[in-house]
């Protein structure tokens, strides 16, 4: 049985990876608006899934993870509440999983994800009106460990960053880190979400590259290394720097949109749009 899975797993989708024994990530598919990277880890007798996706990205993920393991998935891990990683989740429930994320995530997801759900746009394939909205059943203050004997992976919550609630998949014996969005591996960070802290997000950054990290599997983007990392924290270090000082000499957050230069920082810095909403995003927290 087990061979005839792994039979499977190499036939299907360049979308999926394995990682490790027993590890995998999936690819986004923005043209299909899964836009978020997910990861699964198989256990013994169960299936840890990190990230739910979008309910349509669950519904592509799910035979994915099938073609693996006939293993039940018993546990969904949200790393943080955004729709990109957390709409998925009644999928996930109706599955028959359980969704798991840190206090702080469970809090910001009832209280704010309602109103973003129902004021969703969406049409076709791409709305959330055939779904519902299925919040956190199992929050965590700090760490959650997982640990079979055969794969350990830690939960833990390491924001406020990209959000309060952020929190980050890590499995000490292979070395591989599952980010969400604390880390992205390619053109821009999204800073717009209302609680996000700059400061915050570069110090968890650095943590974070304190791990010995072989592999990391981004919320965005390309997996990557322990540069990813390093690579993402100064870039979000230089950004907050320039603004910081462009403050304290009176310069509005129009006329630093327009001077500050990150294109240097490849390849979070190569998008000069997003850079401008960043740049605004940490005027305002900084100014505050």
């Amino acid at each position: 049985m087990v061979a005839a899975f792994r039979r499977d797993a190499a036939s299907q989708s360049s979308l999926v990876h394995e990682l490790a024994p027993g590890v995998y990530f999936r690819e986004a598919e923005p043209a299909k608006r899964i836009i978020a990277n997910t990861g699964w880890v198989v256990f013994r007798d169960y299936v840890l899934v990190i990230d739910a996706n979008y309910p349509w990205g669950a519904r592509a993920i799910l035979p994915d993870i099938k073609k693996t393991t006939d293993k039940p998935i018993r546990f969904v891990f949200d790393t943080h509440y955004h729709a990109d990683h957390a709409f998925g989740d009644s999928v996930f429930v109706d599955a028959g999983a359980t969704i798991v994320c840190s206090q702080e995530c469970t809090a910001e997801s009832l209280r704010k994800n309602p109103d973003q759900w129902n004021n969703d746009k969406g049409t076709g394939d791409y709305s959330l009106k055939p779904y519902r909205l299925e919040h956190p059943q199992i929050s965590f203050q700090g760490r959650m460990v997982l640990d079979d004997g055969t794969h350990r992976v830690e939960l833990i919550r390491v924001g406020p960053g990209h959000t309060i609630g952020d929190s980050v998949a890590w499995l000490p014996k292979e070395r591989i880190l599952f980010t969400g969005d604390l880390v992205v591996n390619r053109p821009g960070n999204n800073l717009a979400d209302p609680d996000a802290d700059p400061d915050g997000w570069v110090r968890a950054l650095d943590d974070l590259a304190m791990r010995p990290v072989a592999i990391v599997i981004p919320g965005h983007g390309a997996q990557g290394t322990a540069d990813a990392i390093r690579g993402d924290r100064d870039y979000l270090a230089d950004m907050i720097q320039q603004v910081r000082s462009g403050i304290a000499r009176g310069a509005s957050a129009e006329e630093l949109a327009g001077e500050i230069q990150l294109t240097q920082h490849k390849p979070w810095g190569e998008n000069e749009n997003s850079n401008k909403v960043s740049i605004r995003a940490i005027y305002a927290k900084l100014k505050k």
